[in-house]
């Protein structure tokens, strides 16, 4: 018996050929936001109120981490959620990051900062995930640590500075020194020969914390203590992908996306899709907690073929996968450069990507760290068994493409979504996509 017919049909979910997509939606708070926003008011003195917070599992278990290093983390209503930080303590048993890379990365350099000792686990896919890109800078801080992937151990305190270059440009590994660098001793800098994203950088900034840009350089300044704030999350534009290329790949089709983060470190996928030929349009710019914000609409539209360079990648790191499903219905070759990083997120997504495009009849593969998706002047076949590894953004990825392939596709197992987009479904249902 196959893998995918091990599998009970419950856990499944079908994307069909739909009608013109059509409607005025928001999706879910920025999840990189989100996660910084919980630790950071969990370090802070005072009280943090967080609107627009992403409740999606990978959040939700920040917010127990926080909470079992001694902060008070309270859920007010949908989105609203109040944190009143202060001096971390060891938590009284491991901390479960379930399969949040961003948030055990993070939540590990804060905790390095104390002289405490803690734990951290998480579910078998983050388990194989790499720390070691974390856990070597800690270590050259003075922190004392014991595994390289999870379970891992850290032993905190009495931290020194560090001058690190981030040569793969890891927002995750930036954040997680700024945040250990917090409470060491002496000048803490990272410098970025490619730019990462910068919401620590921000969020640091409005909780009255000296950060400090010279060129590639960003430096701590002497005034590091923290004090609680109001924190406003956007729409996270990783979620907003998905509408977008549905839009964009089923005919007739115009949606339209409100309060989307933009921040330009963050729009890669933007634009890409305008250099394809995408009929996308950003409205009512603003700043919005800090961050660049847009109403975005998109339209059905005839995309082309393009070359994606590889210092694109950093700006649209999960957007991969849905990039590749775009592709697939763009006339002419697509290629994108730079995706070693890829191998080493919730799954292979590289290799998972490649194995899904050609299990709905695109001829798609791989070339080193590179991706080739051949596009023709007609819809993909689709009616592929898609695996998804459990990861959440191959299954909507895939979900998408059935909406205008010929025949449907079906993920394997749908669960993981709730990671980052826990009403991914019915969203996409409200603007006429078919989802079962």
């Amino acid at each position: 018996m196959s893998e995918l017919a091990q599998l009970s049909s419950s856990a499944r979910l079908t994307g069909f050929r739909s009608e013109s997509l059509s409607g005025t939606i928001e999706v879910p708070g920025d999840k990189s936001m989100s996660h910084r926003a919980l630790i950071l008011g969990g370090l802070a003195s005072g009280e943090t109120r967080i609107s627009g917070l992403l409740e999606g599992d990978d959040v939700l278990h920040t917010a127990d981490a926080v909470r079992a290093f001694g902060a008070e983390v309270e859920r007010l209503s949908p989105g609203e959620w109040r944190v009143r930080g202060g001096d971390w303590r060891s938590p009284a048993a491991p901390v479960d990051c379930g399969n949040s890379g961003t948030g055990a990365r993070l939540l590990m350099g804060a905790a390095a900062g104390f002289p405490i000792s803690v734990t951290f686990t998480g579910d078998a896919s983050l388990s194989t995930r790499p720390m070691e890109r974390v856990l070597g800078p800690l270590r050259d801080m003075g922190a004392r640590t014991e595994g390289s992937t999870l379970p891992v151990t850290i032993h905190g305190g009495n931290l020194h500075g560090i001058r690190f270059v981030n040569e793969k440009a890891s927002a995750q590994v930036k954040s997680a020194i700024l945040l250990a660098g917090l409470r060491a001793a002496g000048d803490v800098e990272v410098v970025e020969p490619a730019p990462s994203r910068d919401h620590s950088e921000n969020m640091l900034r409005a909780f009255g914390c000296e950060v400090e840009k010279d060129g590639v350089a960003i430096r701590l300044g002497r005034e590091r203590k923290l004090t609680g704030t109001s924190v406003s999350i956007p729409g996270d534009p990783s979620s907003a992908a998905f509408p977008i290329v549905a839009a964009l790949i089923v005919p007739g089709s115009r949606v339209t996306i409100l309060n989307v983060m933009v921040n330009r470190l963050r729009t890669g996928l933007f634009a890409t899709l305008r250099e394809m030929g995408a009929d996308l349009h950003f409205g009512k710019e603003r700043m919005h907690g800090g961050e660049a914000v847009a109403d975005v609409t998109a339209s059905g539209s005839d995309l082309r073929g393009v070359e994606v360079p590889p210092e694109r990648a950093p700006s649209m790191i999960d957007e991969y996968p849905i990039l590749a499903v775009a592709a697939s219905f763009a006339t002419g070759r697509t290629v994108m450069h730079g995706l070693a990083e890829l191998r080493v997120k919730e799954s292979n997504r590289l290799a998972a990507v490649v194995a899904g495009l050609q299990a709905c009849g695109i001829d798609a593969r791989e070339e080193g760290d590179s991706l080739i998706v051949e596009g023709r002047d007609s819809a993909p076949a689709g009616g592929g068994d898609i695996l998804a590894h459990h990861d959440h953004r191959i299954a909507m990825s895939f979900l998408v493409m059935g909406l205008a392939a010929q025949h449907p596709v079906r993920v394997d197992s749908a669960d993981m979504i709730a990671t980052s987009f826990p009403d991914f479904v019915a969203l996409m249902q409200s603007i006429g996509a078919r989802i079962e």
